[in-house]
């Protein structure tokens, strides 16, 4: 967070409606996240508990059967001598072998290339200088959804631009804010194009799969179907609310900002343009060469079946192609983001790359100690058996209920969409939830690849309203260039038509989608075990 940021929410006024009903419930929830330790310590304090909590269970004997093994559920207590000393012999290899640290890093290498040499920026300006006025909305919306790619780079390019260009249109810029904030944040979930955040959420997803079934594979972009139709839900939608909804209760709202102060948009030089073509160019070409490679039915990036060699998969989760998706997204974005800085003129020798992705691996550190601590929690859940216990016993109520699917389904939406308020963090969230819900639903028939989907629509609806969110103070300055006297409260009421709006469409969305049995992804199945 920026320290104008940081100025700007402690001097941040209160908006007219603060003593409403929803704004005293806004307040309790800030409150209680606010109350919450921090996400890395949480996980401790989670690891501690399933300790103390594997020592009271383990003298008891349990009806419930282990799913792997076929056998009576027996906890293992963590506390004993033994099990504490191979805790501390495998702490190092724990952490290291936890699936999301490498992807994250990984992918993060690449989209700090792409990103700091400018190659994104560039892209995001020239899309938005050619939209005719009237495509205006679904286009700055489209874009916010696809520069998830690159990390937050819709919070700090994206949200911004969308108040100058639509100030420039002579439209309300708050409404061009509002509707690049829904499109980053709230549309979180809603990108066609595959980034370091879905063989994230997938490998959080494959270790608590495990907790059930230890052989239990997954594709690493097991919802690229869902979330590429959802991109265009979410544009529809949110085209719909901004200039339907949005821009005329802002009509009223008196554009008071210096004239001076209000940020302009930087035009893309001629030579940045080439450049950018350079880079776009040189990533085709990457992708030309790649299909190229993967084509033949005897391609080294195939499942190849031993038993019938005419029969080879690119999408198995076993193809090299599946297993390659992070070093691929690192490549992709490595070549036009090289290519864009030495024809900028912005790379002068091979150390400015190495300097963006270190600026990039920088902002990581925090992430890192993060997985460290949740890499020991998971394992605690998994050794101990609490988790399996856990899920075993959730699901035999839940079938006790004799609750459709769907209800169930809906469930973990509106849980995700709760959870979002007080934790900010998408893999934080999904890291806490899925070890629980991911197994317990597995018992059910449901499959991890659709609990993931749920989780992702719940995640990203409630991000847009929660003043948790980190860079939701920033998107109040962003607004107050424009309009001095917005605050919280205004900013709130301003997303909550697409928060609601956004829950809703997209929940029926899923089950109208799940319903007529359209795949999630290839190699991704609704049901468990998969046919």
């Amino acid at each position: 967070m920026t320290e104008e940021a940081k100025e700007t929410e402690n001097e941040m006024p209160q908006s007219e409606g603060r003593g409403t009903l929803f704004d005293k419930f806004l307040n309790v929830i800030e409150t209680l996240g606010n109350k919450l330790p921090d996400p890395a310590m949480l996980f401790f304090f989670l690891m501690l508990i399933v300790w103390a909590v594997s020592a009271i269970l383990a003298p008891f004997n349990f009806t419930e059967i282990d799913p792997r093994t076929g056998e009576q559920l027996v906890v293992q207590n963590q506390l004993t001598g033994e099990s504490l000393a191979d805790f501390l012999a495998g702490m190092i290899q724990t952490f290291v072998l936890f699936a999301p640290l490498g992807i994250v890093l990984v992918a993060m290498l690449g989209v700090g290339v792409a990103e700091h040499s400018g190659w994104i920026d560039a892209g995001l300006k020239k899309l938005l200088g050619f939209t005719p006025v009237s495509f205006l909305t679904p286009m700055l919306i489209f874009i916010a959804i696809v520069s998830h790619t690159a990390a937050d780079a819709g919070y700090v390019l994206v949200i911004p631009l969308g108040g100058v260009i639509f100030y420039a249109a002579g439209r309300h810029p708050l409404a061009g804010i509002a509707a690049a904030f829904a499109g980053v944040s709230g549309g979180f979930s809603a990108n066609f194009v595959p980034s370091a955040i879905d063989p994230l959420l997938s490998s959080i997803t494959l270790e608590a799969a495990r907790i059930v079934d230890p052989e239990f594979v997954i594709n690493p972009i097991n919802n690229w179907y869902f979330t590429s139709a959802s991109c265009l839900l979410i544009v529809a939608v949110g085209w719909y609310i901004t200039d339907k909804i949005v821009e005329p209760r802002l009509s009223g709202i008196e554009v008071d900002g210096d004239e001076d102060e209000m940020p302009q948009m930087e035009k893309v030089t001629e030579q940045e343009s080439r450049a950018f073509w350079y880079g776009f160019i040189a990533m085709m070409l990457g992708l030309i060469g790649l299909i190229a490679w993967a084509w033949p039915e005897t391609s080294g990036l195939r499942d190849q079946n031993w038993e019938n060699p005419e029969v080879s998969s690119l999408f198995s989760p076993n193809a090299a192609l599946m297993q390659a998706i992070v070093p691929l997204i690192f490549v992709l974005l490595l070549i036009p983001g090289v290519v864009y800085g030495y024809a900028s003129g912005k790379y002068k020798s091979s150390k400015d790359m190495i300097d963006n992705m270190t600026k990039s691996m920088q902002s990581m550190g925090y992430y890192i100690v993060m997985a460290f601590f949740c890499a020991l929690f998971i394992d605690a859940f998994n050794q101990s058996n609490v988790g399996l216990l856990i899920a075993v016993k959730g699901a035999n109520l839940l079938e006790s209920l004799a609750l459709p699917g769907q209800v169930t389904i809906v469930g973990i939406i509106f849980l995700s969409a709760f959870v979002n308020l007080l934790v900010g963090s998408a893999s934080a969230k999904w890291l806490l939830i899925a070890p629980i819900f991911v197994p317990m639903l597995m018992q059910l028939g449901i499959s991890p690849d659709l609990t993931q989907a749920a989780y992702r629509v719940g995640d990203s609806v409630s991000n847009i309203i929660t003043p948790l969110l980190p860079y939701f103070p920033l998107v109040v300055v962003f607004c107050q260039r424009y309009v001095k006297n917005t605050g919280i409260g205004t900013l709130i009421s301003m997303m909550l038509p697409y928060s609601i709006i956004f829950l809703i469409t997209w929940t029926i969305f899923l089950l109208g989608y799940w319903a007529l049995g359209i795949p999630l992804s290839f190699e991704a199945h609704y049901v468990y075990p998969a046919p």
